[in-house]
């Protein structure tokens, strides 16, 4: 799969608390770490995000008193999922993995630092209207084509790849780049998303040849 000028890729989430050990852990989070490092390579563009949350965001189980982590409730731009503290501005969980390559990326996107409004997707908060400000650097810079990878497949990644259709950008999603939560059939669910939205799966081989 040839790399164009106008492709950019966006390496998502790739923070300790995703990984092993972390307050949020993606099971093999950090076996992306490699791959995402190789793939970074062969891409002139490459842009990050992080999840940069204040203490006590809205989306902690630990800001509303006798729910638990996992659990659903009602916010005022919709349902949400609770989760246990995570990524917490300026902490070690929400650094990114020293194991990372970051030195080609141009620009680091910073999502969910809004107290009241959680954020899955690169492109919007979850209320689909708050913008974090990488569609104008897109559109700025000229990319037409968004290759994604980091964590989780299910929920950041497959948020932002969703927006970005939306947003009529051509977007392929690096299966073995990710990895997934998948609590409650969240990762089939999302891979018929990407089917109903023309998002295209691949593997790092299809890209590195």
């Amino acid at each position: 799969m040839k790399i164009l000028p106008t492709d950019l890729f966006l390496i998502i989430d790739v923070q300790n608390d995703f990984c092993p050990g972390g307050a949020l852990a993606v099971q093999g989070g950090n076996e992306v770490i490699p791959v995402i490092n190789q793939l970074s390579e062969h891409f002139d563009d490459v842009a990050l995000t992080q999840d940069w949350h204040p203490v006590g965001h809205s989306s902690f189980a630990s800001a509303h008193p006798g729910k638990s982590p996992f659990e659903m409730i009602e916010l005022s731009y919709g349902q949400q999922n609770l989760w246990p503290d995570h990524c917490v501005q300026g902490t070690f969980g929400a650094a990114l993995h020293m194991g990372l390559e970051t030195d080609k990326a141009a620009i680091t996107i910073r999502k969910g630092f809004h107290p009241g409004i959680d954020s899955y997707s690169a492109f919007f908060e979850n209320d689909q209207e708050t913008p974090t400000g990488l569609m104008g650097y897109v559109h700025d810079r000229g990319f037409k084509r968004i290759f994604m990878a980091g964590l989780a497949t299910d929920y950041c990644v497959g948020f932002s790849a969703l927006d970005a259709s939306q947003l009529d950008l051509d977007v392929v999603v690096i299966q073995d780049a990710c990895r997934a939560i998948n609590m409650g059939g969240s990762l089939e669910a999302i891979y018929e998303q990407f089917e109903a939205q023309g998002v295209v799966l691949k593997n790092s081989k299809d890209i590195l040849g």
